[in-house]
Order: C-alpha cells, then structure tokens, then sequence
C-alpha cells in the first residue's frame, strides 16, 4: 500500500502503454515487450522472454509488467493499449476468462489497477506504430534467446 500522495496528472499527460506478446509455437519461446509513451514520446521500453508458454500468457504478462511499471511511477490515470482482441475484451468484461492460467494474470491486473484513477483498455490493429516497435522489440529478444 502506498503511504504518500500520487502525482497529479492533466487529462492530455495520461500514460499510454503500449504491450505486446508472442510465441514461436503455441505453447513454445515466449516473450512480451512495453512501450511506454507520455505526451507522443517514448519514456521507457522492455522486452523480457518467459520461458515456453501461450501467446495469450505473453500477451497478459506484458499487460502485467506495464501495470506494475505505471504503479511504480505513481501514476492515476493510465491507458492500456494492445493488439490482442482477447485480453482487452477479458479486462473490459466483454469476454469471459476460461484458462485458469488466464484467470490468475487477469485477476492480478484486476487487484493493482484498482489503485489508478483512470483506466483505459484499448484495442489497435497490429500496424499501430508503438505495437510494431513493442513486436520488434519481442521478437529480438526471441531471436538473442535462440542463439544462445
């Protein structure tokens, strides 16, 4: 629990984060990337792998890490963009979560974004700018795996 005041924002400086995941197989080589934008410019990217798992696990673990990374900044209003039609729906209540795996992350984000004042959940075509750099930045990482 956060013991001091959060910074305030103005309604054009909300975070926007942009995540992505993927897999080389489904299950197979995993791994998510955040692309972190305020005011049009990027302020923070990551891309980590995760070991052999789903698409949709990489695609809720980047939702996961930009969530912890928006609470770490202390920010109130934050809006969550992604490629992936399924997880925005799950957050929105749109669709249900079946996977018990699923319904554990999506539980998670539940619980921490409850501390953010505004929360948006929006869903982009893959051309999306920061979604082809957040795509980018995952399948390098794929790739530096692999050659190890």
């Amino acid at each position: 629990m956060r013991t001091t005041e959060r910074q305030k924002s103005s309604p054009t400086d909300i975070l926007k984060i942009y995540s992505d995941g993927g897999s080389r197989g489904n299950p197979g080589p995993s791994a998510f990337a955040v692309v972190v934008c305020r005011n049009g410019k990027i302020i923070h990217q990551h891309s980590e792998y995760i070991g052999i798992r789903t698409n949709n696990v990489a695609e809720y673990r980047g939702l996961i890490y930009g969530v912890g990374y928006a609470l770490d900044l202390r920010e109130n209003d934050v809006e969550f963009i992604m490629d992936s039609e399924l997880v925005i729906k799950q957050m929105k209540g749109e669709y249900k979560v079946r996977s018990e795996e699923l319904l554990k992350m999506y539980n998670d984000v539940k619980a921490m974004a409850s501390n953010f004042r505004i929360l948006k959940f929006t869903h982009v075509r893959r051309y999306n700018s920061m979604i082809t750099l957040a795509d980018k930045l995952l399948n390098m990482k794929l790739d530096a795996v692999g050659k190890t």
